[in-house]
């Protein structure tokens, strides 16, 4: 398991929710009428198709920079508003609430991904949650995980901690969303050519690039440097 996984699961300190979200990180699997499915590395898995992290480590990233954004929420929370807030439920629930989409997906020869057989059939919040009940976890966690969609989910925050992972997974699904659609649109732009996958560093730097220099330095990047080869 990445470090920065475990370091984000040692974090939380109810000695019993962590090892139950231990267990569900390090073998996120499920079985269904005595089928076990299985999935992507949470390492190595996407946390989309095409909307945002789309790539490879896409999942990781996402959940490491979802819980920096809930954590600071609840300094907020608690510096400013003089609020109370479990941050226990709230690193867990950031954990835990994309936990099974490594499911979802299947690798294409081309770098991309599809669409697994599973996911035709269920949904990643549905399996989420119901493994979560399954498993007996405190319906505290359940609803973070099942609110986590906001007003678009089953059922929208009910609880401060559900809240704080909602808007926390908005903002960061949002923020790398539109860089990389902005960086495709650069490469397209430059290259002629559409790109279907490009990580979260070369796309970050793009758009950088383009503030700064302009159309000249997207184009020297792409045509002068191995930046997409990164």
């Amino acid at each position: 398991m990445d470090p920065r996984l475990i370091e984000a699961i040692n974090k939380i300190r109810d000695e019993s929710l962590k090892e139950a979200v231990l267990d569900l990180v390090k073998e996120p699997s499920l079985n269904l009428s005595g089928a076990l499915y299985e999935g992507l590395r949470v390492e190595d898995s996407p946390a989309s198709l095409s909307r945002h992290h789309s790539y490879p480590g896409g999942l990781l990233e996402h959940i490491l920079s979802t819980l920096r954004i809930a954590l600071t929420l609840c300094d907020c929370v608690e510096e400013i508003y003089h609020g109370k807030v479990n941050r226990d439920l709230v690193i867990a629930g950031v954990i835990l609430h994309d936990i099974l989409k490594p499911l979802m997906y299947v690798a294409r020869d081309d770098g991309g991904y599809k669409s697994s057989p599973l996911s035709e059939r269920v949904d990643h919040l549905t399996l989420i949650t119901s493994e979560l009940v399954r498993r007996g976890l405190p319906l505290e966690i359940v609803h973070v995980v099942c609110a986590h969609h906001g007003d678009a989910g089953p059922i929208s925050p009910k609880t401060l901690e559900a809240l704080i992972c909602h808007v926390a997974d908005v903002a960061d699904s949002t923020l790398n969303g539109k860089v990389l659609r902005a960086a495709k649109y650069l490469i397209k732009e430059v290259t002629g050519q559409p790109v279907e996958v490009i990580d979260s560093k070369t796309a970050f730097e793009l758009v950088h690039l383009k503030a700064k220099e302009g159309w000249e330095g997207v184009r020297e990047a792409l045509t002068g440097s191995n930046l997409m080869e990164e």
